[in-house]
């Protein structure tokens, strides 16, 4: 499937019937008619005037037709441009251009040959618009849908965490942070959203520092990635770090202060760090409470294994534009350790004890509390351009190994209709496999795409010989995942996906309802149990589905993308502002859940306008997005840096 509405209208009556035999014939023949005509009429007219009789008017007039022939026929002959005129610029040397009597009888020019579809898309852009121009229109209703969902939230719960929609009132469940809007602010800076970024720009100067000295408990995983990201990433995004040429937003747009970002952030972090200091070991303990400057371990004493290696990417960035290299080195004990730990083909249990800093349990699942462990690896390898082949080099291999003990362990096809999904092993290796895919899991196709090009398109990986051939293979796991988690929409009777699905194999007695939707073709696939229905606006599928639309060019990407929209906002959208979760994607009309979390418009929304979008809009061999899609900056070597800057400077000169 293509963007672009359906085929191209009539052609012109100059592309149709130019083989020598159709217009092309007709047009020579009214050529001759009308010279034929005007000749006789001439003739016979001025046969009727005697000397006597022919007076200075009857001249004129006589002059008049016969310049009007001479223009009929040179321009029949010529065209609209005529190619004599390139001759006459050319030679300067002749005395005076006027016409030869060979010139009434040239032979009108050959038309050129008739486009096909394809190139008249390309060629013409008067006979249809193109499908570049219907994506720009998509992506104008994603910005405009960020912008309703905004409206809810600022009308209703500006400075709260999170906004309930239907009820119009705000709740803190992330700490009291303002979490929304310190989320949606890069996503209104690359969507030009000017009044969005001006709004949240000036609630984070005026409040979140006073936030910070005075709320209690908070969750170091989720205030790393949305709230610290966040800040981080807009300080990027105006211009804080002097890389912004990169990015590819327009110059014109809006931004924040970049200093108070950095401010702000440094003092978020510098009590963040109290999660990391505060351990016996190099696993940070879960939660600090901000106004007193103390950590702790959760209840049970565990931390989530997902959590504790997400950091990275937030805390080695602002030790680069800080100068500081204390929140680095915190942060990177943690996967330093992960190293020493034996794991089941590269594959971890999802909980770790901080206090011993071994694993606990052998549930092993790529969905909640195991994902995001698997995307740092990745991702921080490739952040740390100028250490991926030294210090980081380990990160790489723990990644590939750890794919490999997917592919082997994890990878199943359905019955009837082989849909390729990634199940989990709850009681280890020993025991039974479970056939159960979060949604969080479709993270991967992007993660498997980016690890194989590293950022760069396929067709430009193969034409310089960079993949290999377990790259290859991956990619094609990346399609087939991707395939998977778009018919978790489709399967469904409201087009959208539930949180956790479960899929027919061979030998698993695994039964329960389908989705609703009897026209799919994969309804007896994948089975969705009632407790597992509901919808939370996640962003997974449309970010693995950015991903591979950047790598592989396919249209088909964009195509799922904007079917996953719109029933977004045909059963998500609330009138009076923002959008609300689904508690049951399989009924009509579904019932609502009250609840629009920070990451509708801090992923979600940004994914699939960036997907709609041009691919030099933060371009993956430049940028890395942390979990929670807020854009970082690649940290270049030394030199690419200093050649950086010198490309920067003297485009400055320039522009002077």
């Amino acid at each position: 499937m293509s963007g672009g509405g359906g085929g191209p209208g009539p052609l012109p009556y100059s592309m149709r019937d130019v083989d020598g035999s159709g217009a092309y014939n007709n047009a020579k023949f009214r050529h001759r008619s009308r010279l034929k005509m005007a000749s006789q009429a001439l003739f016979t007219n001025s046969s009727k005037y005697q000397c006597g009789k022919f007076t200075v008017g009857k001249f004129l007039s006589l002059l008049m037709v016969s310049g009007v022939i001479y223009l009929l026929v040179h321009k029949s002959s010529d065209g609209f441009v005529s190619g004599e005129l390139h001759e006459k610029v050319g030679n300067t040397h002749t005395k005076k251009d006027f016409p030869k009597i060979r010139t009434f009888w040239r032979k009108p020019p050959r038309l050129p040959p008739r486009l096909p579809p394809n190139e008249i898309y390309r060629n013409n852009s008067l006979l249809l618009q193109s499908p570049q121009s219907e994506w720009t229109l998509r992506q104008k209703k994603v910005k405009e849908a960020f912008e309703h969902a905004w409206s809810g939230y600022r009308n209703y719960a500006m400075g709260y965490d999170e906004l309930m929609p239907l009820t119009r009132r705000g709740i803190d469940g992330l700490g009291g942070l303002g979490a929304t809007v310190v989320d949606s602010l890069d996503t209104a800076i690359i969507m030009g959203a000017d009044d969005v970024v001006s709004e949240a720009s000036k609630w984070i100067e005026d409040n979140l520092m006073k936030k910070l000295s005075e709320k209690g408990q908070v969750n170091l995983f989720e205030t790393t990635i949305r709230v610290l990201g966040g800040l981080l990433s807009a300080y990027h995004l105006s211009g804080g770090d002097k890389a912004r040429g990169d990015s590819g937003i327009p110059m014109t747009s809006k931004r924040a202060n970049p200093e108070r970002l950095l401010e702000v952030s440094k003092d978020l972090a510098d009590r963040l760090l109290l999660a990391f200091t505060s351990s016996p070991t190099a696993i940070p303990l879960s939660d600090v409470v901000l106004r007193d400057r103390t950590a702790h371990a959760a209840p049970d004493g565990l931390s989530s294994t997902s959590e504790a290696t997400t950091l990275q990417l937030e805390y080695s960035y602002l030790s680069t534009i800080s100068g500081d290299p204390k929140y680095d080195l915190e942060a990177m004990k943690v996967l330093e350790h992960m190293r020493t730990l034996p794991t089941v083909e590269g594959l971890v249990p999802i909980y770790i004890n901080p206090s011993s800093g071994q694993f606990s349990g052998e549930n092993i699942r790529l969905g909640s509390r195991g994902d995001s462990y698997y995307e740092y690896l990745l991702k921080v390898w490739v952040q740390q351009e100028r250490y991926r082949d030294t210090s980081l080099k380990y990160l790489f291999e723990m990644y590939t190994e750890a794919m490999k003990g997917v592919k082997h362990l994890l990878v199943r096809k359905t019955i009837p209709n082989g849909l390729v999904f990634v199940g989990e092993l709850p009681y280890g290796r020993n025991s039974g496999f479970s056939p159960k895919m979060d949604h969080l899991v479709c993270f991967l196709p992007g993660t498997l795409a980016l690890g194989a090009t590293k950022g760069i398109t396929k067709k430009k990986a193969l034409e310089n010989h960079l993949l290999t051939a377990e790259d290859i293979d991956n990619l094609q796991l990346a399609e087939d995942l991707a395939k998977t988690c778009v018919e978790m929409y489709f399967v469904t009777s409201t087009g959208l996906a539930p949180e956790i699905a479960y899929f027919h194999i061979e030998g698993n007695s695994e039964g329960g309802p389908d989705g609703g939707n009897k026209s799919s073709q994969y309804v007896n696939d994948i089975i969705i149990k009632p407790l597992d229905r509901h919808n939370l606006l996640r962003p997974e599928t449309v970010e693995s589905l950015f991903v591979l639309y950047r790598i592989t060019e396919d249209p088909k990407y964009r195509e799922w993308g904007w079917q996953i929209f719109q029933a977004f906002e045909k059963y998500t959208r609330v009138d009076s502002g923002g959008y609300t979760s689904l508690d049951d994607v399989t009924s009509l009309p579904p019932p609502r859940r009250d609840k629009m979390e920070t990451f509708f418009l801090g992923e979600t929304l940004k994914y699939l306008y960036l997907l709609f979008g041009e691919s030099n809009i933060l371009p993956l061999d430049k940028y890395v997005f942390n979990t929670e899609a807020h854009p970082l900056p690649i940290i270049q070597s030394a030199q690419q840096i200093s050649h950086s800057i010198v490309m920067q400077s003297d485009m400055l000169i320039l522009e002077y």
